[in-house]
């Protein structure tokens, strides 16, 4: 039996989707983040010695990391679904199954540090100096990599419906986290419509609504 081993509000919620799409059956060990720094229990360690999620258990194996797991699923378990055949479209799924954590959220996770260094109680004469290095690095460097990187999921997603052809596969299951983080932390997402309608699309998806209904609250949207 595969059990994912989930913690709240983060990118295992995609593991659990991916598992109802393909409709194996799975069991549930569930996490909570630390109320005060958000960080996963050390109760995680136990299970992989670096205590993040997503991690999953399957017999004796034990598989990290979110497109690690991914492909284990759909390779071991997939049957052919969700993983595209024509070339073309199998070098776009491998690229969004890394760019996904490669590429698009380390800037979404320095937007969300930057945020926070801002926000964060300190000495009133070094807030100013604080915020300045933040405001900087968030204006020259994190939110020109967000910004063109959403111009570029766009562009792709204009191109075609889904991340590696006309067919739903593994790469939108990978993508749906940081789709949801940009449309959390980027303010007004007017202007790239695909991107709005490819998560329109996938909330409403069967498999989709029975992952959250199992997998308890998930709050990176609001």
């Amino acid at each position: 039996m595969i059990t994912v081993h989930h913690l709240n509000n983060s990118r295992s919620q995609r593991v659990l989707w991916l598992l109802e799409e393909l409709g194996l059956p799975y069991e549930i060990k569930h996490y909570q983040r630390d109320a005060k720094t958000s960080l996963a229990p050390p109760e995680l360690r136990k299970v992989h010695p670096l205590g993040k999620s997503p991690v999953i258990t399957d017999g004796g194996l034990t598989v990290a990391e979110s497109g690690a797991i991914i492909e284990y699923l759909v390779d071991k378990y997939g049957g052919g679904r969700l993983k595209p055949t024509s070339e073309q479209d199998l070098l776009h799924y491998r690229y969004f199954l890394h760019f996904a954590e490669g590429s698009a959220m380390p800037p979404l996770v320095m937007k969300l540090v930057f945020n926070k260094i801002k926000r964060a109680p300190m000495p009133f004469f070094v807030k100013p100096i604080a915020k300045g290095i933040a405001d900087k690095v968030l204006s020259s460097f994190v939110q020109p990599n967000i910004d063109a990187q959403l111009a570029f999921v766009e562009g792709e997603l204009t191109a075609r419906p889904w991340f590696a052809g006309a067919e739903f596969s593994a790469a939108d299951v990978q993508m749906s986290f940081a789709a949801e983080a940009w449309a959390a932390r980027s303010g007004d997402m007017a202007r790239y419509p695909k991107l709005r309608e490819f998560l329109a699309r996938i909330h409403a998806r069967p498999a989709y609504k029975k992952a959250l209904e199992r997998g308890g609250p998930y709050d990176l949207m609001s």
